[in-house]
């Protein structure tokens, strides 16, 4: 840095012709001081003929530092400087003061031996400023002033010199150098000629260091008054030991430490948990780390590290349990009762109590029980019961848990489940977990392979705790409406269960046995509400909800029970019990009729069979000709594969048109248009391909299709049948939708046995392998209208 002018020093005449002088990482203002050390044969004999002669030499600041002169390194504005003072050293060189004169800029370079010379141009500031520039310069002298007042760095003499200096380039440049500055900003304003520019960069550099120094000395006064407090504290707490008084601190130190010492926690976490214990004891309790340091020992000392419950693996209660939780849903009972077997058979010959559980998966439609099945099980294994929303999770954090470098960090939800239960040992139920997300703070399913796997969960590491937590003794339970939305890697770690959905029959049981009891006492009306015959539940399941679960039928029977309550409220005597015809009044008019739903038989309309999330569903297709150019017309959100099976079912249909009465020429003539309704809900899968062949060769042909008659099997172009999937699903809701025959591929026959045995009492199955054993059944036998007068 620069020293600061003492006094304007009267000018001497510059000559045109200068030797030049470069300087590495410095800048030399006008006015200014600056000491040198000049080395090397060069520009010793420079400064040696200069001192001989006028005194004078111009500085420039070299960009790229170097021992060779280069021209073009050399900064495009620099300062003719005298030399004011100068020493020879030992070593050859000389130490000099130079002081600068005024700007000047090279003009061209006229010698480059014995040393560099050069012609320059002298830059003189006006004489008189303006108002303007003498506005700026008082800015830039009040925030000097400033300035050196803040900084400890900055001598108060600075600011008498600045008062007095008359000129406001001088100003400037005086500023400039006695800044810290970086010598690329310090050759900005030496570049700069315009007075009024110089001031206002010079007010910018003053605006900024004027922030720096604002914020260095808030902190240390910050730094001077926590040395205080804590001067202040060690003062405190050595009265308080001589007065004999207790600290809160020292309480409430003592009492972690003795459920340190109670919790009996493995190697790892009690390390841990010493090591942070020792940390609180010396840290202030008004330290920012403070709570966050007891929060932590906090969890770390809840968790049920060696806590567990007992299993009952008593096999005839735990059936019993079941039984009374749940109706039906056998094969998933069996599962249960044969985990529970290995268990005891495990502990009676090895006295194992920490075998690994299944991983199991309820897949199924919304209502069938996948989440009240899980209690159940804990219920039955005399687990505590955990459940662990996923639906909607897209955030890796909260399975894994947040680091504690985050303000409002928390465990997983995992560690969390664990906490609450206060066992190592819950039935962990992992709810809609078909329904994760994927943001950008990381990946949900793949955290959860960590925690499904067998072979890694034992040492789970959360992040929050940072130590590892067995989570072998959990027994893990998932639930989902479908499986493939499920990651792959995800689902090779699960046992999946599949709930089709419920019978009419198992409606009725469920009925009678959980929904009607629970619904009395909820509404108020236990010991009084009159009871449901069995005609009026089945209305009540045929005509008023149409779903593969008994979650709507709930809320059905509730609403009959709250009328009810309200009649019991308003003082009215209530019937003794409640008829299929009183429900009508009770709850409006029926929303479903299977007659209603299926209707009449018509010319180009074939009744399908279709999977959804919700349980299966039946799905009419609808095919007319019209008029055209040939084309195929596909409506209804169709995706890519149904579209693919209209158009297989259409060259079939154009490859058999001979034996199948079609004209010759409607191809030509005709457009085919295909539509599913309904179009606002998107459509797609292999299974309705002997669906769209029907209800395309009933609108060529004329002849009308069955509405009672449903199929469901893809078709190839030689009219084969093919194997689909969702056999249950579909046929139960055959049943709920009153349909009579159901076809299906031959292939499938297999998965009948999954079938209740009364849907397969009420439904006609018909299994078939080409097309031409799926026409007969589907089609009448007699033309409605000759296509002539569709077309």
């Amino acid at each position: 840095m620069s020293d600061s002018v003492t006094q304007t020093p009267s000018q001497p005449e510059i000559p045109e012709l200068l030797p030049i002088l470069p300087i590495n990482n410095a800048v030399l203002f006008p006015g200014m001081f600056l000491p040198l050390a000049v080395s090397g044969d060069t520009w010793v004999r420079l400064v040696d003929d200069a001192a001989l002669a006028t005194k004078l030499v111009g500085v420039f600041r070299r960009a790229q530092p170097g021992d060779t002169f280069d021209p073009l390194t050399l900064a495009r504005t620099g300062t003719v400087a005298q030399i004011v003072r100068m020493l020879r050293l030992p070593n050859g060189g000389v130490q000099i003061l130079l002081q600068g004169q005024a700007r000047i800029q090279l003009q061209q370079l006229v010698m480059t031996e014995p040393y560099p010379q050069a012609r320059v141009a002298v830059q003189h500031d006006p004489a008189v400023p303006s108002v303007e520039t003498a506005g700026l310069a008082r800015a830039a002298l009040m925030a000097f002033q400033q300035i050196v007042q803040l900084s400890p760095t900055l001598p108060d003499e600075l600011a008498i010199v600045a008062a007095n200096t008359s000129q406001p380039g001088m100003l400037a440049d005086l500023i400039a150098a006695n800044l810290n500055l970086k010598p690329d900003d310090q050759q900005a304003v030496l570049d700069t000629i315009d007075v009024q520019e110089r001031l206002r960069l010079v007010l910018s550099f003053l605006e900024r260091e004027r922030e720096i120094v604002s914020i260095g000395q808030k902190a240390q006064e910050e730094l001077s008054r926590s040395q205080r407090e804590y001067v202040l504290r060690q003062q405190l707490e050595a009265i308080r030991r001589e007065l004999g008084e207790t600290d809160e601190r020292a309480a409430e130190t003592a009492e972690l430490r003795r459920r340190l010492e109670a919790a009996n926690l493995p190697e790892e976490p009690r390390k841990e948990a010493e090591r942070e214990l020792e940390r609180l004891e010396r840290m202030p309790p008004g330290a920012a780390e403070y709570s966050l340091v007891r929060t932590y020992l906090d969890w770390l000392l809840d968790l049920p590290w060696h806590v567990s419950t007992e299993d009952n693996l008593d096999l005839a209660q735990a059936r019993q349990v079941l039984d009374e939780d749940h109706y039906d849903l056998e094969r998933i009972k069996e599962r249960i009762i044969e985990y529970l077997a290995v268990r005891k058979l495990r502990q009676e010959q090895a006295g194992d109590a920490g075998a690994r559980g299944p991983i199991l998966c309820f897949v199924g439609p919304p209502g069938v029980g996948k989440t009240s099945l899980g209690q159940s099980i804990a219920r039955a294994l005399a687990r505590k019961f955990v459940r662990v929303a996923l639906g909607g999770v897209r955030d890796e954090a909260e399975i894994r848990g947040h680091r504690r470098t985050y303000i409002g960090a928390l465990p997983g939800r995992i560690i969390q489940g664990l906490s609450r239960a206060g066992s190592n040992n819950p039935v962990v139920m992992l709810d809609e977990i078909d329904k994760l997300s994927v943001g950008f703070q990381g990946d949900p399913a793949a955290a959860l392979l960590e925690v499904l796997d067998p072979e890694q969960n034992a040492a789970f590491v959360d992040r929050y705790l940072d130590v590892p937590f067995d989570l072998s003794r959990v027994l893990f339970i998932c639930t989902a409406n479908r499986a493939d939305t499920i990651p792959p890697a995800l689902l090779d770690r699960m046992e999946l269960l599949e709930l089709a959905g419920y019978t009419e029959l198992e409606k009725l049981e469920i009925s009678r046995r959980y929904l009607i009891p629970r619904q009395r006492i909820e509404q108020g009306v236990a010991d009084r509400g009159p009871t449901i015959t069995e005609e009026a539940l089945r209305r009540l399941i045929r005509e008023y909800t149409h779903e593969a679960g008994v979650r709507d039928l709930e809320r059905r029977i509730g609403a009959l029970y709250r009328k009810m309550a309200t009649r019991l409220a308003e003082g009215q005597e209530l019937p003794e019990r409640i008829d299929a015809g009183d429900l009508d009044e009770l709850l409006g008019p029926p929303r479903f009729r299977s007659e209603t739903l299926l209707g009449e038989d018509e010319v180009g309309v074939a009744t399908g069979l279709a999977w959804t999330p919700a349980g299966g569903d039946v799905l009419f297709v609808e095919a007319s000709v019209v008029p055209g150019s040939g084309q195929l017309i596909l409506t209804g959100q169709l995706g890519d594969v149904m579209k693919e099976s209209a158009r297989a079912a259409l060259t079939y249909a154009r490859s058999r048109a001979a034996a199948l009465d079609i004209p010759t020429d409607v191809a030509q003539t005709s457009d085919i248009h295909l539509h599913v309704p309904a179009g606002a809900v998107p459509k797609d899968g292999p299974s309705a391909g002997i669906t769209l062949a029907s209800a395309l060769i009933s609108a060529l042909t004329q002849r009308p299709a069955f509405k009672h008659v449903a199929m469901t099997g893809e078709i190839t172009l030689r009219g084969k049948v093919l194997p689909i999937g969702g056999v249950k699903e579909k046929l139960l809701a055959a049943q709920r939708a009153g349909v009579r025959t159901v076809l299906l591929p031959r292939a499938n026959a297999p998965d009948l046995r999954e079938v209740p045995e009364e849907t397969l009492k009420q439904l006609e199955i018909v299994l078939v392998e080409h097309m031409d054993e799926v026409l007969p059944r589907v089609l009448h036998a007699d033309t409605a209208q000759p296509l002539a007068a569709t077309t």
